[in-house]
C-alpha cells in the first residue's frame, strides 16, 4: 500500500470517506460503521479502500474477526474527529437558525436523570415553542466550538471560568429506603451504621477533590474511624447509587441536591440529619457567549435560576 513520495496523491479527500474512516475506527468492525451510516458493508469496505489510497498508506490492519487501526490510522483519526464534530456542529447552527427555537445543554449523566429532565415538563409548558437538546456526558465540552448554549457543571469553585453562576452547592448526608429502616436493625446513632450495608461511588477515589464524597471522609469527620460496615457496595454513578439505595440495599451517602426530591416525597429517609457534612463542590451554571442574547437561551436560563432557588430552599442552604 506505501506508495513513494513522488506518487502520493494532493487532491482532497473526500467528506464521505472520512466519515466511513471515523466510523470503522469508532466501532472497529465493518459491519457495525455501515449499520450506523445505512450504507452496506460493501461500500463502506470501497471508502476505506478508496480513502487508503489517496492517502497512500493502510489505515487498518484486517484481522479475520477484528480490524485495528494503523499508527498512520491513528494519526488520521486525531484530526478528523474534531474536524467532523466542527461541521456537524456547524450545520446544526445552520439548521436552528433557520428553524426552529432551542437550546441545547450539557451536562452529566447522573444530573440530567436526578435533577434536570424531572423538571424539564415545566419548563416546557411555559415555553411549548422551545425545543430541548440535552447532551449527557462525563467530559466538559468547549463552548467556543460547539453548538452548545450552556453548560451544567459540577466542580470547585476555583475550576470554574469567570462568567460561571452557581446554582447551590451540596451536603453529604446518609440516606435510606423506609422499607430498610423499618425491616432491618435500629439506625439511630453513627455507631448503628456497622450493622449494615454502605453505598458509595466505586471511582471518588480516584480523584483527589471526589475524595470528599466518600463514606470514609464522613466516618473520619464523625469520629468512626474504626468502624467497618456489614459490606461494601460501589457503583459508578451517583443516580445508581441513589437507586440502590431506594430499593433498600443499604445506605447511600447522598449528595443532598440530588436527593431533596425523594427525602420530600419520602421515598428516602435522612436518618442522621444532625450529621450533614458540607462539600467543597458546586453546581454552576456556564452560558456560552455566542448564545447569551437569545430569547430562549436567557428564557431557560431565567427558570433555571428559579429552580436552583427552590432546591437550595429544598436543602436548607441560605439563599444569596
Amino acid at each position: 500500500m506505501q506508495h513513494s513520495e513522488n506518487h502520493l496523491r494532493t487532491r482532497p479527500i473526500s467528506v464521505g470517506q472520512l466519515r466511513a474512516f471515523e466510523a470503522v475506527a469508532r466501532h472497529l468492525n465493518f459491519r457495525a460503521a455501515a449499520d450506523d451510516l445505512s450504507l452496506t458493508q460493501s461500500a463502506v469496505s470501497r471508502q476505506i479502500q478508496a480513502l487508503e489510497d489517496e492517502v497512500g498508506v493502510g489505515l487498518f490492519l484486517r484481522h479475520t474477526r477484528a480490524v485495528e487501526l494503523t499508527s498512520a490510522g491513528a494519526q488520521l483519526l486525531r484530526a478528523v474527529l474534531p474536524s467532523l464534530e466542527r461541521m456537524d456542529s456547524a450545520v446544526r447552527l445552520i439548521r436552528r437558525s433557520a428553524g426552529r427555537k432551542s437550546v441545547a445543554i450539557s451536562t452529566w449523566a447522573s444530573f440530567a436523570s436526578m435533577w434536570l429532565i424531572p423538571r424539564l415538563e415545566a419548563f416546557q409548558s411555559e415555553h411549548p415553542d422551545i425545543d430541548i437538546r440535552i447532551d449527557a456526558t462525563d467530559v466538559s465540552v468547549d463552548l467556543d466550538t460547539t453548538d452548545i448554549d450552556l453548560a451544567l457543571r459540577y466542580t470547585l469553585p476555583s475550576s470554574v471560568p469567570s462568567n460561571a453562576v452557581r446554582l447551590f452547592g451540596e451536603q453529604l448526608t446518609p440516606v435510606a429506603s423506609p422499607w430498610l429502616l423499618k425491616s432491618g436493625p435500629p439506625l439511630k446513632r453513627g455507631e448503628d451504621l456497622a450493622h449494615f450495608a454502605l453505598i458509595e461511588a466505586s471511582d471518588a477515589h480516584r480523584t483527589l477533590h471526589l475524595e470528599w464524597l466518600t463514606w470514609r471522609r464522613w466516618l473520619d469527620e464523625h469520629d468512626f474511624k474504626k468502624l467497618e460496615p456489614k459490606r461494601w457496595l460501589y457503583f459508578n454513578y451517583a443516580h445508581q447509587i441513589v437507586q440502590a439505595a431506594l430499593t433498600g440495599q443499604g445506605v447511600a451517602l447522598a449528595r443532598t441536591p440530588q436527593v431533596a426530591d425523594s427525602l420530600a416525597s419520602g421515598d428516602l429517609v435522612e436518618v442522621l440529619p444532625g450529621m450533614r457534612l458540607d462539600s467543597p463542590l458546586a453546581y454552576w451554571l456556564i452560558v456560552s457567549p455566542r448564545s447569551v442574547a437569545r430569547p430562549e437561551t436567557r428564557a431557560f436560563c431565567d427558570w433555571l435560576m428559579a429552580q436552583a432557588a427552590l432546591t437550595r430552599q429544598a436543602t436548607g442552604e441560605a439563599l444569596s
